[in-house]
């Protein structure tokens, strides 16, 4: 299967011809009718995306999308009758990421799901910090557009230390993290790692180092 997406929408005839139209394209579908079966959905699925009615039996589809917003970043796409600007902004409002008016071609929504999921997808692919910018999916690292040449291990910490910048990650997580179960005080690899992702930070003019505080982790901090 492909993406996993949530189809919330009250009027089963809708719900199935979107459903089915989405399983053609290999998505995977999880489908809820009201609001408790989309909060159900989620606490047991991680989305890609999810397509939500507005006019709901338990509630409203605009005031459930802002309940979601603030703990899922995934994009939200609105399939509504309701047409005028206001609905529309209103959806838009409350952190929705399209908007489509029923009824609508089967073909611009799942040319919209596709673009949704493409922009989230790249959007979570780079991470910057300042001058530097890594490419996740290429392991890559760049500093003002600059290589780093990292090798796989080097990039794996470095991807691990901005996930968690400004929070101490012990010696022993990082290990764990980087080259897997800890070998007790053997922490040798990391220390040597270490040393040289900072050599070629420092290198590169990023500003950036990885710091030892207190004998226990290491932190990323500007220099």
């Amino acid at each position: 299967m492909g993406r996993k997406i949530l189809l919330l929408e009250d009027n089963p005839h809708i719900l199935k011809i979107n459903k089915e139209a989405l399983l053609m394209e290999d998505y995977e579908v999880v489908c809820a009718e009201t609001i408790k079966e989309a909060e159900d959905a989620l606490e047991k699925n991680e989305f890609d995306l999810a397509i939500f009615d507005i006019m709901l039996p338990d509630g409203d589809g605009v005031d459930f999308c802002r309940k979601v917003k603030r703990e899922h970043a995934f994009p939200i796409i609105f399939l509504s009758a309701l047409g005028e600007n206001q609905d529309v902004i209103a959806g838009f409002r409350s952190g929705g990421d399209d908007y489509l008016t029923k009824p609508y071609d089967l073909g611009v929504l799942l040319a919209r799901v596709e673009a949704r999921i493409r922009t989230s997808v790249e959007s979570k692919r780079f991470i910057s910090y300042g001058p530097l910018k890594i490419d996740t999916v290429l392991s890559l690292a760049f500093c003002n557009g600059q290589d780093l040449l990292l090798t796989q291990k080097e990039f794996t910490l470095l991807e691990i230390m901005l996930m968690s910048s400004g929070t101490l990650r012990t010696k022993e997580e990082l290990y764990e993290s980087v080259w897997g179960p800890a070998p007790g005080s053997d922490l040798n690899v990391l220390y040597a790692t270490v040393s040289r992702l900072n050599k070629k930070l420092e290198a590169s003019g990023s500003g950036l180092q990885v710091v030892s505080l207190h004998k226990t982790g290491y932190t990323l901090e500007s220099i």
